[in-house]
This record gives C-alpha cells, structure tokens and sequence, in this order.
C-alpha cells in the first residue's frame, strides 16, 4: 500500500505544471558478473533476460563492469541516474545482489549532491547531455528501490575466499565491508523494498541461517549491524532470529536499517539467487511487482 500511495503522489506531482515531455523510467541494476554486459549500453539485458519482456515503464538497463570495486564503477549508476531521474524525469529502481551496494551507495554518498539536469538522451558511452539553461537539482528523482536478493550487507562466500579472489568486487562483498562500505540508514527518504529468497544447499553451510546460495537473509533482509547475523522463516528453530516482515526488527531484536522494508520472504523456500538467463529465481517476483507498479 505504501509503494501504490507513494507512486500515486509523486505522478500527480509530476503531472502539475511539468513540461510535456516528462516520463517515468524503470532502471534495472545488476548485480556480479563475468563483465559480459556492455557498460554504458541500457539496452543490454544480456544479464537478466530476454529484453522483450516486460519489466516496468521504459526500462533501462544500468550495465556496469560487475567484477570491479563498487566506489570505481559506480559513476555509471549515476550516469543512468543523472540521465533519466533529473529535470521532470521520475525513476522506479530495481537492483539485484551486488546492484542493491551500487544503488545504496550512489544515494548515500552522492544523493544529496547538486547533479545537472540531462536530457535522457544518452551518447554511446551512456552519457545524458545537459538541458538547455543548465539547470540542476539537488539528488535525483526516484520513487522507490525494489531489491532481489540484496548484497548490501555483503556475504560469507566473500569472506572465505570461495568467489574468485581475483575478482576487485569480492572484497567489497566481505560483509564487514559491505556493511561499513557507507551509511545504510542515508538513502534520501527512498524506500528500498527488499525480497529475500531462500532455495538455498550448496553453501548453507557458511552462509548463516536461510540463504538463496549466494547471500544470507540478514543482507537480503536489509538487517542493521556490523557483521551478518543468523536469521530464518518462520519455526526454524535452528536460528538466532526470525526475518520479520516490513519494517520489523528480526525476532532476536536485530533492527532493519531505515527506509527497508522487507516485501517478501521466501518462506516455501522456492526462489534462488540466479537470474539463469530467463528473469528467474528471486528476479521473478520483483519483475512482477515492478510491472504492477511502475507505470
């Protein structure tokens, strides 16, 4: 309810007294790859699916080099975010695994900077050019985070070393890094909505309480701390909490940081961390939201 009221003000907003040309767009973020997408190419949805599919309002895909540190490639988040959520321009977000620390830190460190109005109308280097006047704002304009299979609270695969070291971003993805990378709790009154999937086996083991195989519910669930924490569904007595939804602190009093809110848990255990190249596991259902609700 509160993502269908918040959508519903910010277009009557956009809808007085704005220039004709204004539009909403749907930016889709992801998370670590083998370098395979083309940065600065959002049209490239090599890393999700099918780019036919429908997943939002002119989507948008924000391609970054997916093995480097998130502070060295995180101008091209704001390249997207100056191009197409400035001026009369509105954006819903989407962000998945290690997308979830692109967006976060590009508001927390950047979000309350003056940014130039662009254009949306990106050279081939994804590059927006500046609208007459020169205009700026202050931030950008966005309307809400949907987040599949968050990272921004890292995970205990980066910690041990089981990803390929070799890799800048895996030591980004250390979960004391992660979690001290920026302030969690400074996302300029942007809700993120969090879904958090639990088809975990093959590294439950290190990965504490329930898991989608790459990254705990104490990341996915958007829980405060310095470190992880153990947290699980509903009757897993073999936990340290519960992942509460909503706002909620987990059952063992750990708080979420503030504007995360948990939109689903996983409790059937069906989704895993993949997208496998068709907008599965966890990728699903917050396609599905996002088309419900970024028009």
């Amino acid at each position: 309810m509160k993502k269908l009221i918040g959508t519903v003000i910010a277009a009557a907003t956009m809808l007085a007294g704005t220039e004709a040309a204004a539009a909403n767009y749907t930016l889709w973020i992801h998370g670590r790859n083998g370098g395979t997408t083309r940065a600065g190419d959002y049209n490239d949805f090599s890393y999700w699916g099918p780019a036919n599919t429908a997943a939002g309002v002119n989507k948008k895909a924000v391609n970054w080099d997916g093995r480097a540190r998130i502070g060295s490639e995180n101008y091209r988040i704001r390249d997207a975010l100056d191009c197409f959520c400035t001026g009369d321009n509105w954006c819903y977000i989407a962000a998945h695994s290690a997308g979830n620390l692109q967006i976060g830190y590009a508001l927390s460190m950047f979000g309350g900077s003056e940014r130039q109005v662009k254009n949306a109308s990106p050279n081939a280097s994804g590059v927006c050019g500046n609208v007459s006047g020169g205009r700026k704002q202050p931030g950008w304009n966005i309307k809400w985070v949907n987040v599949a299979s968050g990272a921004a609270g890292g995970s205990e695969l980066a910690d041990i070393g089981e990803w390929a070291v070799s890799e800048p971003l895996v030591s980004d993805l250390v979960t004391t890094t992660a979690r001290a990378m920026y302030n969690h709790n400074t996302t300029r009154n942007v809700w993120f909505y969090m879904f958090a999937a639990s088809k975990g086996t093959l590294y439950s083991f290190v990965l504490p309480g329930q898991d989608d195989e790459a990254v705990a519910y104490h990341s996915t669930g958007g829980v405060s701390g310095s470190a992880g924490s153990s947290q699980c569904n509903p009757g897993d007595w073999f936990c340290g909490g519960t992942l509460n939804l909503g706002t909620a602190a987990c059952s063992d009093g750990r708080a979420k940081w503030g504007f995360h809110t948990v939109e689903m848990r996983d409790d059937r255990e069906e989704y895993n961390h993949s997208a496998a190249g068709r907008w599965g596991g966890i990728i699903a259902p917050v396609r599905a939201d996002v088309v419900k609700y970024a028009y």
